[in-house]
């Protein structure tokens, strides 16, 4: 898999429907139904932002997946000190190439990319539901180091 950054907001926002159509299916009252347009211009704006990273895979031609990073800067405060980490915002792979190492070959890119940025920590969250999400990062060696939780009123 040939895996490049990319400024082409078209790509990514098709590449995320299916992730997306999964939020909506797991979770329809917190995410609204997938509007190409919307979601185009959304990654069109944040593709000038230069703390974001977007990452296209390709497979003889064929767009495969992509990962949406942010390189987040932490100050220091009298409760915790400072530091720096790459978040994953969104990973996804086309439900067509799932299951043949592509997301994997994504994270070891993003891995690279903390390297040779020279930062440490990769941080990510998932929804709850999502036990894909849960079962790939586990192999990727990921562990929960802090929970989020709600209540309805």
């Amino acid at each position: 898999m040939k895996i490049s950054r990319t400024f082409d907001a078209d790509k990514i926002a098709k590449l995320n429907q299916s992730v997306h159509q999964l939020h909506v299916e797991l979770y329809p009252e917190h995410f609204q139904a997938y509007d190409f347009q919307k979601i185009h211009e959304f990654f069109k704006k944040a593709m000038k932002n230069d703390r974001f990273i977007f990452l296209l895979g390709e497979d003889d031609g064929e767009h495969v997946g992509f990962a949406w990073l942010e390189i987040k800067q932490y100050s220091e405060t009298v409760f915790k000190k400072a530091y720096e980490s790459i978040y994953v915002h969104q990973i996804n792979i086309a439900e067509h190439y799932k299951n043949k190492w592509f997301g994997s070959s994504l994270m070891k890119e993003i891995y690279s990319i903390a390297r040779e940025k020279e930062i440490t920590t990769i941080e990510l969250d998932y929804w709850s539901d999502n036990t894909i999400a849960e079962s790939f990062y586990e192999k990727e060696g990921f562990v929960t180091y802090r929970k989020m939780v709600y209540k309805e009123l």
